[in-house]
């Protein structure tokens, strides 16, 4: 498809999973942007793996979560390894029972995600511009002004009022905005394997520490296939044309194992890199995923935090496009989602150090403490809980944001925390349902706890419907036996009232001890910035 010199609202520079899931986002909203790839056409090589549960409680809110689901593969256990030898084994399947709709790791590969969000955006009549790519762009204080390149070499000048750059860690679009991107490169060389062995680990995760390097064996959902990555050997390192044969003998070496490989399905060298964007945002152009930052694969994050990164900044951007809420909102991108990378960075690099080290103190560590300083960790409740919500990002809170707004006495949850996972029943409908699937709608969604007389409901429930029909959908909670858990969740005595108003993303923007319009008006109006 061709794309002819126009105006758009939003022009997104690439359709990897975090641009997909921008325009995704921006099209549940009622925006249609246009997204541009420098590619062919969608890619086939597996690439990132891991779908944590945050990303999947997204996917739940766009309903395409079934799809992925019924798709992917849970992971078991992992498992850490010494001289071919089981040293440790922790459980991840089911870890976070409680805590969300998904309380797993599950392996679904990149392109899969993609395609799925493909779907989603051919359903809603927004294709994906191929073969083009970003030449030049220009800001003016109302608009940003691009030449593209389309495939057959001809150039197309583009206006829109706002550019997102998801376009990896080589983005155009930082460079064209001139953002520098700080950080480094590991000295390392890794080699990547997509297999089908000759026997089966299950779905577990495989990890072979040795003091020469590691390797690691992640199960794919087909059957017998993993994804098999590892250090490269320094006589190995300058080897053109570098083959899965050759890199075979030190597999085995590592994992002191004798891998039988069936078929070869991808392979490739790589060095990794832990770098982040200067600024997330600026002026009309923002950055989201591998554009804004990149960091070792430690974890299965990198993915997942671009699908974040678009999450955040869609329905803001969305809200400022339709005229909804004062551009100042899109400010509250780069200063929630930058702590989150930052952080990121952090630990990965810290993990990825400890695995690479090659010291005699590492060695000793990894041989003899940390097999068993992991068993016992995991013997904790407490430790494996905080263990999933830094994994799942289920954990990732704003609650110093400028949108969060705290006027309640609860220490548990509180205002910039993601709203928790808690079944609910429906006195009327009698039948289960849950929070996160009352903030299934568009827009921000107002909850009211405790006993509220009828007359009060319907007085309220009419003004937001005068004052904001298109961006507050209301529910409420009365204190019943079946949902007492729920009440004690937010610490809500029988006779208290509470008020949560909770972001498009499923985080709590404000919580109030008390149910009033004037309240929720200072948060929307002052706080988020709604337009009367």
């Amino acid at each position: 498809m061709n794309l002819s010199g126009q105006h758009t609202e939003v022009l997104i520079v690439g359709a990897g999973p975090s641009g997909l899931m921008m325009a995704a986002q921006l099209l549940r909203n009622g925006i249609q942007p246009i997204i541009i790839d420098s590619k062919q056409g969608p890619t086939s090589e597996s690439k990132a793996l891991a779908v944590q549960a945050r990303s999947l409680e997204i996917y739940r809110q766009l309903g395409v979560v079934d799809t992925v689901t019924g798709n992917g593969k849970q992971t078991e256990s992992l498992i850490f390894n010494e001289n071919g030898k089981k040293k440790a084994q922790l459980p991840i399947n089911n870890i976070g029972q409680g805590q969300t709709p998904f309380p797993y790791v599950l392996v679904y590969q990149q392109y899969k995600n993609e395609r799925v969000l493909l779907d989603y955006l051919t359903l809603n009549c927004c294709p994906v511009y191929w073969n083009t790519s970003l030449k030049s762009a220009g800001q003016q204080s109302d608009k940003t002004t691009v030449t593209l390149n389309s495939g057959n070499g001809e150039d197309i000048s583009l206006t829109c009022n706002y550019l997102i750059g998801a376009d990896g860690a080589h983005s155009a679009v930082r460079k064209q905005m001139n953002i520098p991107f700080n950080g480094d490169t590991y000295p390392h060389l890794f080699y990547l394997a997509d297999v089908s062995l000759d026997t089966s680990f299950g779905a577990d995760i495989n990890l072979y520490l040795s003091p020469e390097g590691f390797a690691g064996f992640f199960p794919m959902p087909e059957e017998k296939r993993y994804r098999v990555i590892g250090n490269l050997p320094e006589n190995l390192t300058d080897k053109k044309d570098l083959a899965l044969e050759d890199v075979l003998p030190w597999m085995n070496r590592v994992t002191s194992t004798d891998q039988q490989i069936i078929q070869c399905h991808w392979f490739t060298t790589y060095k990794l890199h832990h770098r982040m964007a200067e600024k997330f945002g600026l002026g009309r152009c923002f950055l989201i995923g591998d554009a804004a930052h990149i960091h070792s694969p430690v974890g299965g994050q990198g993915m997942n935090t671009g699908l974040q990164d678009a999450y955040n900044l869609a329905w803001k951007l969305a809200s400022v496009v339709s005229k909804q809420i004062d551009a100042r909102i899109l400010d509250t991108y780069a200063d929630e989602r930058m702590p989150v990378a930052r952080q990121l960075l952090k630990t990965t690099d810290l993990a990825f150090n400890i695995v690479m080290s090659n010291s005699v103190l590492s060695n000793l560590f990894k041989k003899w403490v940390l097999p068993h300083a992991l068993k016992w960790l995991w013997s904790s409740d407490k430790l494996r809980e905080t263990f999933f919500k830094l994994l799942s990002q289920t954990g990732i809170s704003y609650r110093d944001s400028k949108l969060s707004l705290h006027l309640s006495q609860g220490t548990k949850v509180k205002a910039g925390d993601r709203l928790p996972y808690l079944k609910v029943f429906d006195e009327k409908k009698h039948e289960e349902t849950d929070l996160h699937e009352w903030c299934s709608k568009p827009g921000f969604t107002l909850i009211a706890l405790g006993h509220v007389p009828e007359s009060e409901l319907f007085t309220l429930a009419r003004w937001i419907t005068q004052k904001y029909p298109q961006q507050l959908n209301f529910f409420y909670l009365p204190p019943t036996n079946k949902n007492r858990h729920v009440f004690d969740a937010f610490e809500l005595k029988a006779d208290q009232r509470k008020m949560l108003i909770v972001r498009p993303d499923m985080y709590i923007g404000l919580m109030a001890d008390v149910i009033d319009t004037a309240t929720i008006d200072n948060y929307m109006i002052s706080v988020v910035g709604a337009l009367k």
